[in-house]
């Protein structure tokens, strides 16, 4: 069904601007979908147009030296180079552009049309209908108490008053075991104030550190 376009070891010049040119449209097309509805920064997408042309051009370089197989491994290893490690989100666009310039490299472009375009299509509708997303967000909340404190259940009928519901993740030493502290997984009401449940938290925990913000979600967990 999908036939190459080029012949190994005679590739012509008018081949390669059609690999190649094919290449950066289908890094546009894939930099564009990750845009849709996604904070990121222009350096990643401007990575995600380049980096099926630079795939591309590996897979022609080693093919019928080294081969096929080895130059598909090395290609995908390239995303070890990340300075910082990416959301599921980016690792997945990363893969598709070089997916798309390991097609290309080939000389499957009707393939690498297909194939990102169905994957395209898909991460555009699953983005648009908010797919996976929970209906409200949790928020972390951290609570230092004295090390003299009976600390369980201390804080229940002020988090019961302003979050829909709640639980213990962890408490620990801190300060060379004079304090300890805790950490809630809380989901806040609508009309809740997180001011006045800290201040309220403050009252009963002699005035020690309270922490209040968004929960820290794993690249694994991340869309």
């Amino acid at each position: 069904m999908f036939t190459d376009m080029l012949t190994f070891g005679q590739i012509n010049v008018s081949e390669l601007l059609l690999c190649t040119g094919s290449s950066a449209v289908l890094g546009l097309i894939i930099a564009l979908c990750y845009m849709f509805k996604s904070k990121y920064s222009k350096s990643f997408v401007c990575t995600l147009v380049m980096l099926p042309v630079i795939v591309q051009a590996v897979i022609m370089l080693v093919n019928g030296n080294v081969g096929t197989g080895v130059a598909v491994m090395g290609a995908f290893s390239l995303v070890r180079f990340r300075s910082v490690p990416g959301t599921s989100r980016e690792i997945g666009a990363l893969f598709l552009a070089m997916t798309a310039g390991i097609a290309t490299g080939m000389g499957q472009l009707v393939f690498a049309f297909a194939v990102t375009g169905f994957v395209c299509l898909i991460m555009l509708i699953l983005t648009a209908i908010k797919f996976g997303e929970s209906p409200q967000a949790a928020s972390e909340l951290k609570i230092t108490v004295p090390e003299d404190m009976d600390f369980e259940n201390a804080f229940d009928d002020i988090l019961s008053g302003y979050t829909s519901s709640y639980r213990l993740i962890s408490s620990k030493t801190t300060n060379m075991g004079s304090l300890y502290e805790l950490k809630y997984e809380i989901i806040l009401k609508e009309d809740s104030s997180v001011k006045k449940m800290i201040d309220e938290i403050r009252c009963r925990n002699g005035n020690l550190t309270v922490v209040c913000g968004q929960k820290q979600v794993s690249h694994q967990d991340e869309l």
